[in-house]
């Protein structure tokens, strides 16, 4: 199918050269017929398929292990070791997929976009990161479970193999981190005519099985949450005595390992990118716990009591409200009121029709829709007690919210208990201490920590949370 798909493809670039206008003429539903305006009249190229029409899309090959095998040459298996058979060929054919997915993305997308000028290299390079790089990963992986299996069919043992091989994953982590930025920069150059249409008819074409661009890039990250489903699986119908138990154990336990680390990194950069895009409308909105901050929350869209959508962020030490603005093509949040340190959040969950939400004139005399799921966010100092009261798209979003509130919350709050305890008295010295008082080294007087103690923890105080 690769090669299909590199012939037309191949063929296409040859013949067409960009054109300054960039406009499209669209002469069919494939993409063997682009054509672009003020292009020489030359010769059609003949196309590798017969028909122009719409082709069906190319379906995965589906077939089970039990359903490849000669049994006239396998010795008869348990229904259990059959179903630990099953869930090794899952795991070879998901790679086996993968690789092909990769194939795909770099020769009908990012080679033929290229050198049709559609984009530059560097906005390919952002966009498709090094994905060429992971398909010898994978094929390693491929290659040694092709040498465990026996003439039989069978698998005999995995676990050394992917103990060994899982931690080299760990190599996606720029892949992921980089994600974020490399789906705003496509979505913002389909706005782009050009690109536009030549997505629209890879689209429209048999070998991207009715996915879009991003899908296939998405394919790795996909992937490797599916990981620790696919060892348990295997490990489920693995014996207790089997040598694979352990094994696949610890295989588990280390794939956990490289997902969290793999986790971190992404939010990180998911932090980092949605902070540069903050946009202060006064210094005073500039919460030094903004820029600290290392880990998103969560955030997404609310509406306020006017109806007003605001883009919602929360990182871990303090809550930022924003309104989307573009500026020239480009997105940015400005920075809707003052930001509230988590410290000093106060959370008031409100029943349906508590309040009157509106901003319009069908709502002046509409309420019953307007007061469903919404919730009171504000400063627990009454000195700074403005208050936001914001709305979700239903119970569920709303829910969401709740939760990931309520839990940095108690985060805070427990850290803050953490640092508030009182200090241990010191322990007497023995006999080999030294006695002098110059000799010890210095520190604050008992008194003195508990007091400076004390007053940071009287600025952590604030009325309870009101659920």
């Amino acid at each position: 199918m690769i090669n299909q798909i590199i012939c037309s493809f191949t063929s296409l670039a040859n013949l067409i050269s960009p054109v300054k206008n960039g406009a499209v003429r669209r002469f069919g539903h494939t993409i063997q017929s682009i054509s672009f305006r003020g292009e020489s009249k030359s010769p059609a190229p003949k196309p590798c398929s017969k028909s122009a029409a719409p082709t069906p899309p190319k379906r995965r090959n589906s077939t089970l292990w039990s359903e490849s095998q000669d049994w006239s040459q396998t010795a008869p298996l348990s229904s259990r070791e059959i179903k630990r058979q099953e869930a090794i060929y899952e795991l070879t054919r998901g790679e086996q997929d993968l690789i092909e997915d990769l194939h795909l993305a770099r020769k009908a997308y990012h080679d033929p976009m290229l050198k049709l000028s559609i984009m530059s290299q560097e906005e390919l390079t952002h966009i498709f990161g090094d994905l060429d790089a992971y398909i010898p990963l994978h094929e390693d992986l491929l290659a040694q479970l092709a040498k465990a299996t026996g003439p039989d069919g069978t698998v005999k043992e995995i676990g050394q193999i992917v103990i060994g091989w899982l931690p080299r994953l760990r190599a996606y982590r720029d892949y992921c981190s980089n994600q974020l930025a490399a789906k705003a920069l496509l979505d913002q150059r389909k706005q782009d005519r050009r690109v536009q249409d030549f997505l629209q008819r890879c689209l429209e074409s048999p070998f991207s099985r009715k996915l879009d661009l991003w899908s296939f890039l998405d394919v790795p990250r996909s992937r490797l949450v599916k990981y620790p489903l696919l060892l348990r699986e295997v490990l489920r119908h693995t014996p207790a005595q089997h040598p694979d138990t352990s094994l696949l154990q610890t295989a588990i336990s280390i794939i956990q390992d490289v997902l969290s680390d793999i986790n971190m990194r992404q939010g990180e950069s998911e932090c980092q990118y949605y902070t540069e895009k903050l946009e202060f409308l006064h210094e005073s909105q500039r919460d030094p716990r903004i820029q600290a901050s290392k880990n998103l929350l969560c955030h997404g869209e609310l509406r306020n009591k006017s109806g007003t959508k605001l883009h919602v962020f929360l990182f871990t030490e303090v809550l930022v409200l924003t309104r989307p603005v573009t500026r020239t093509d480009r997105q940015v949040y400005q920075v809707y009121r003052q930001p509230i340190p988590v410290q000093d959040l106060q959370l008031e969950d409100l029943q349906d029709g508590d309040v009157r939400m509106g901003g319009s004139f069908r709502g002046a005399f509409s309420t019953v829709e307007r007061t469903k799921n919404i919730f009171r966010i504000r400063f627990a100092d009454g000195s700074r007690s403005r208050s936001h009261t914001l709305q979700g798209n239903d119970v569920f979003h709303k829910q969401q919210w709740l939760n990931c509130l309520r839990s940095a919350i108690a985060e805070q709050r427990q850290a803050l208990d953490t640092l508030c305890k009182p200090a241990e008295l010191p322990i007497e010295p023995d006999e080999n201490s030294p006695r002098n008082v110059s000799e010890l080294p210095s520190s604050p007087s008992p008194q003195k920590s508990r007091r400076s103690r004390r007053s940071l923890c009287s600025m952590g105080k604030r009325k309870e949370t009101m659920l």
